[in-house]
């Protein structure tokens, strides 16, 4: 493909730096709650190599557990909401805060942080300035583009967590090749063990209830499969918006004695370990972390080719992909793969290996550490 991967800067000699000094590294991001990214930046402040790097991270919105959980690991967190009135005086804000901070590495994360954190980092003259765009929903109005391309010239490098979300930093940005990098993101293969398949015809699904999940999809397609094979399960872990609207759909449909709503769990590798196999029914996505931790127990998948959903489920050794938004399609889906039962160790096996070889979280922050050693170097000449 045109876009960099991190591999290739991997392979690339990188000069020492001439400062011993550990580089002081900024994850900025809007919250620091529950969520896929939040998780990320988890992984982060855990696994990052402390004799080289300093970590700190910014909210500029909400904090929460995963923010009281970086700090445990020994990494400041800053709540900082820009509260100036206007954009230009709430970059002189972030601006100021950061200069104060002597970083030589600023690691936006999204819209919101981008725009911000690249004007105010470069007026504050950091070093080196990474973005990571962690899904394809941004750029839908002329305003957002603008802020988008504008951002991203001033940063050094972009980094999608996906070759589908590539294209579009690209599209919407007007970026070369040089100034994209994808970064699959990774997991903690340690935590999410490989367990295999469980012996039943229960799919789980581990999802935020929100729009963007399309679960009434899923619901109306396991309509269509107990129809047929009247002993199917499914799990829905997780919570969000939409869970009155969809627990009332369930209801509708006749679906209490086969769906079972968990609701928020922190016990997500036992839950994965009790299913068959794993399903979503998403309209979008990025490279979900929930299909990657479901691939490292060993199950197989069910999911819509959506986003960077096609860069991880190869098909059909690790399972299937489906349209998004059509009930018939993912239900005869789930009716295949349930006939498939004899296969489903074997393909939980070679999900397993996918993910050890391509998104393992320790890679990931491997290939991110390069990055800014790479960056810096270009910067420093």
């Amino acid at each position: 493909m045109s876009t960099i991967e991190a591999s290739e800067i991997q392979t690339k000699p990188i000069p020492e730096m001439t400062d011993s000094r550990r580089l002081r590294v900024c994850h900025l991001s809007l919250t620091l709650c529950t969520g896929g990214l939040e998780r990320l930046l988890v992984d982060f402040a855990r696994y990052h190599n402390p004799d080289q790097f300093e970590l700190e991270f910014i909210a500029l919105g909400e904090t929460g557990q995963p923010a009281e959980e970086i700090q445990r690991l020994g990494c400041p967190v800053f709540d900082y909401p820009l509260t100036a009135r206007g954009k230009l005086a709430r970059i002189s804000q972030l601006s100021h805060f950061l200069k104060g901070r002597n970083y030589d590495v600023l690691h936006t994360h999204n819209a919101y942080p981008h725009f911000y954190g690249s004007l105010a980092g470069r007026r504050a003259k950091i070093p080196a300035i990474i973005h990571t765009r962690h899904g394809r929903r941004f750029g839908e109005t002329f305003n957002e583009r603008l802020q988008f391309a504008l951002a991203s010239r001033i940063a050094d490098r972009v980094v999608p967590v996906s070759d589908d979300t590539g294209k579009r930093c690209k599209q919407i940005g007007w970026l070369t090749d040089r100034k994209v990098t994808r970064i699959w993101n990774g997991i903690d293969v340690d935590r999410f063990v490989f367990t295999g398949p469980a012996d039943d015809l229960t799919a789980i699904t581990v999802s935020r209830l929100s729009p963007e999940k399309d679960l009434i999809t899923m619901l109306e397609a396991v309509k269509l499969v107990i129809d047929t094979l009247p002993e199917f399960q499914l799990m829905i872990v997780g919570d969000g918006p939409e869970r009155t609207k969809l627990e009332k759909k369930s209801a509708e449909l006749h679906l209490e004695p086969h769906v079972q709503f968990l609701g928020e769990r922190n016990d997500i590798p036992n839950l994965l370990s009790q299913a068959g196999f794993y399903v979503s029914s998403s309209l979008t996505e990025g490279i979900s972390l929930t299909l990657l931790e479901a691939m490292s127990v060993g199950l197989p998948i069910v999911a819509t080719a959506v986003g960077g959903n096609p860069e991880i489920v190869q098909q059909p050794d690790t399972g299937t992909l489906v349209p998004a938004a059509d009930p018939a399609q993912l239900a005869d889906a789930i009716l295949v793969m349930c006939q498939q039962k004899a296969d489903w160790q074997q393909m939980g096996q070679r999900a397993r290996q996918r993910i050890e070889q391509h998104f393992n979280i320790r890679t990931m922050i491997k290939d991110y550490e390069a990055l800014y050693l790479n960056v810096l170097t270009t910067t420093r000449k």
